[in-house]
Parts: structure tokens; sequence; C-alpha cells
């Protein structure tokens, strides 16, 4: 597939999560008696529009957004028809339905990647001989609880490790093992060793390139140069032909502080660098488990488990969220819609490549999921210009019993509204800088 294929693919995707967004709002304006005075996808300058009854619809230049401007919305106008002329339950009502359709939105396509490959059984595969010295963990076992947390599927568990990390803290497991559940307890395992700082893939079963699935921020690799996508192809004097041979090499020379030589390709260009590798006290859960197997249900586990599904990337947008406030992300790590059009056009272009057309669907798919439940927690945020910041002057009425100022209210959503464009302009910035590094 081509390149602007696979990036008209993206924008649609997009485009379909917005467009739904704002569709909920429609419905529930419509369903309340409020004029809707244009419904649009896009921003900016109009390229097709169309005027049905009272209400203009349009298609405008730059996809990546939408609107459903209803009759009196901002300016405070109590008119009939209009916005602010109704209770504060039905204004109520239309400004939660954006963010409830983005979650049903995601519901829905769950469904779909659930019914077809099923979901990722949270296996515990091999068991690290410390952890077994500790407690009865086995191979098999299927984890149900991690520190207190319910676990669904492999991925949940992920997140916690990658998000919260590792501490020198007690362990605590809920296990099913032959229908009973067993509770677990045991001390993580340290791991005090010197790291080079990548990340790639080892297929036991195929003899693909060795190519750098992600780089540490702040590690060697990444102060000697090398980047996502990289290709290894010799360690010193040694060729490497694949991630599994560039694993049993440093099986058997395993990094003790010395300087290590890497020959990596680039763009069709070999470059060699030499690099020392850090040393790195960590811990670790212990035991691998499933990530990437999927199991499928039966027509009640696809309800139950798309469900469970839509509640993780509820969970993993909140956790980001902290994660970022906690200022444990850097500048690389936020990423805008630019970001996303190019993330999602390089999976089409490596799924389709690899697995064919089907799979690019469902990775589509899969980034639609993603994106609508971000889009339906970002836009409950109680930030104002956000269906949250709305929400919370509607809270505050309703306790009052008595609506705000709208001028008042109008000028705090201008000022928020303001506040968002410029993070926005600093976000795209970032993106294309990110793109070209």
């Amino acid at each position: 597939m081509s390149s602007i294929i696979n990036i008209l693919l993206a924008i649609l995707v997009i485009s379909v999560v917005i467009i739904f967004h704002e569709f909920g709002h429609f419905l529930l304006a419509k369903a309340n008696g409020i004029e809707v005075v244009e419904f649009s996808l896009g921003m900016g300058p109009r390229i097709l529009s169309k005027k049905i009854g009272k209400t203009r619809y349009s298609w405008k230049l730059f996809p990546l957004g939408g609107s459903c401007q209803m009759l009196g919305e901002d300016e405070g106008s109590d008119e009939p028809g209009s916005f602010n002329s109704k209770n504060v339950w039905q204004r109520i009502s239309v400004v939660l339905a954006g963010p409830v359709f983005n979650f049903i939105l995601a519901f829905g396509l769950a469904a779909i990647i659930i019914g077809y490959l099923g979901i990722d059984t949270p296996y515990v595969g091999e068991v690290d001989e410390q952890v077994a010295a500790q407690t009865d963990l086995q191979p098999g076992d299927i984890i149900k609880k991690y520190n207190g947390h319910s676990i669904s599927m492999g991925r949940e568990l992920s997140l916690y490790e990658q998000l919260d990390g590792i501490e020198n803290e007690t362990i605590t497991l809920v296990v099913e093992r032959d229908g009973k559940e067993i509770e677990l307890s045991y001390e993580p395992v340290q791991a005090a060793q010197y790291y080079i700082g990548i990340t790639y893939s080892v297929d036991p079963n195929t003899e693909t390139p060795m190519t750098l699935s992600g780089v540490t921020r702040d590690g060697a690799a990444e102060k000697a140069g090398l980047a996502e996508g990289d290709v290894i192809t010799a360690v010193g004097e040694q060729k490497i032909t694949s991630g599994k041979q560039f694993s049993e090499y440093m099986d058997a020379h395993p990094l003790d502080g010395g300087e290590v030589t890497l020959t990596y390709e680039r763009d069709g260009k070999e470059k060699t660098v030499t690099l020392t590798p850090k040393f790195s006290e960590s811990y670790s859960l212990g035991f691998a488990y499933n990530v990437n197997g999927r199991e499928k249900q039966s027509a009640l586990g696809v309800v139950k488990y798309s469900a469970l599904e839509l509640k993780y990337w509820i969970k993993a947008t909140v956790k980001s969220l902290g994660y970022m406030l906690q200022g444990k992300a850097s500048s690389e790590d936020i990423g805008g819609p630019v970001r996303v059009v190019s993330e999602m056009s390089d999976v089409v272009e490596e799924s389709y490549s690899t697995d064919g057309a089907l799979f690019a669907a469902l990775n589509l798919i899969n980034w639609a999921i993603l994106l609508s439940a971000n889009l339906g927690v970002m836009n409950l945020l109680p930030i104002p210009a956000l269906d949250g910041g709305r929400l919370l002057f509607f809270i505050i009425e309703v306790i009052r019993g008595k609506k705000m100022d709208p001028n008042k209210e109008g000028f705090i959503h201008f000022v928020g509204f303001v506040l968002l464009m410029i993070l926005m302009v600093f976000i795209f910035f970032n993106d294309i800088r990110n793109l070209i590094h």
C-alpha cells in the first residue's frame, strides 16, 4: 500500500472518531428540541456545505476536527430553541452525549476485535527461580489480581508494570488454577546489571533482521545516536542477522561495563558506534505472562470482554495522564494528530505487508478504539472549553440553584479555548520536530 493511502486511512479513522463524538451532541440536541446551526467535519474554511432545514452540514478544509454548533450556545442567548433555553439536565445530557458516544463506539469496535481474535488471557509463562523458591506460582496460572488491582487481560498487567513500575515492595497476586483462586506473595526479583538500552523482538522461528523497536531515553544507545528502526548488523566482529542471534551472543558475552561496538544500518547506510553500557538496579515481576496470544470467546464473553476492553483503554488514558502530571514523561512522549497519523500509517503499512489487508484493517480498528476512548476521557476533564468544563459549570448551577453569569462563563470558556489552541500549536510543532528527529 502506498504511503498516501495509509495516511488517508489514518485520517479517515480519526475523522470517524471525531464525527461520532459530535453526532452524540447532535442527536441529543435534536432530541431536546435545540436548534443545531451547523454540523461539520473538520475545521477552517468550508469545502462542501448544504443547508437542510435549519441546520447547515459542512465538510471543512482541515479534517482533524469537527463541531456541532447549537443556537445560542456561546452567546448566552435563551431564545426559544437555543441551548441555554433548556433546563440544566437537558443541557447536561447534550454535553455528556459526546464522550458517551465515544465510549459506545469504542465498545462496538472492541466487540469486532474480540469477536474475531479473542482476548489476551493473562497466563503465567516462565517463572524465575527466585520467585519459584518463594512461592507456588506455576506456568499456566491465570493472573486474577495484582497488588489489589483486578486483571482481566495481559495488557492490564503490562500497563501497571510499565506506568507504575516495580518497586522493592512485596508483590501480591491472586491466581486461578484448576478453577480455584490462590493468593500468593513474594519479593520482586532484583536485577543489577549493565544495559545498552535497546528493545527488539526475538522470534525463535524466523531469521528476520534485528530491527530496534525502541531505545531507552538517556540510555547508552540513545547517547551513541541509535534510534528506533535502526537494524543492528554486527556487535564487535560478530555479524548479526536476527534478534535471536544477538540475544544468544549477549548471553554468551554478558556486559561488564566495557565498551561495546555496534554496527547498524539506517536508510541504506551502515554506521559503527562505540558505547559504554550503563549500570542500573531495577526490579521485575519475576515471571513472563501472555500479552500477545489471543483466545476466542463465546457471544456473552465478547460482550463481557468488550466492556473490559473499554475499561482498559479508559484506565490507560487516565494512568498516562497521571504519568505526565507527575513529570515522568518527556516532550518525546507527547503526541498529537500529526504523530498519530504517522504512527497509524506505519502500522498499516507493516501489518499489510506481513499479514495482509484483514490484519491491517484490524489494526486500524484497534487504533480507533484507543482514540475514541482517549477522546471520551479527555473531553470529560474539567477544563474550560471542553465538555468536562461545561459540565463543571452545570454541576455548580445544580448546587446553586441558578445559572452562572453567561458573560463570565463565556469568557472563561474563551480563555480556555485560547490556551487549548496554544497547546495544540505546541503539540503540532513537537510532532514535526519528533518526526524529523
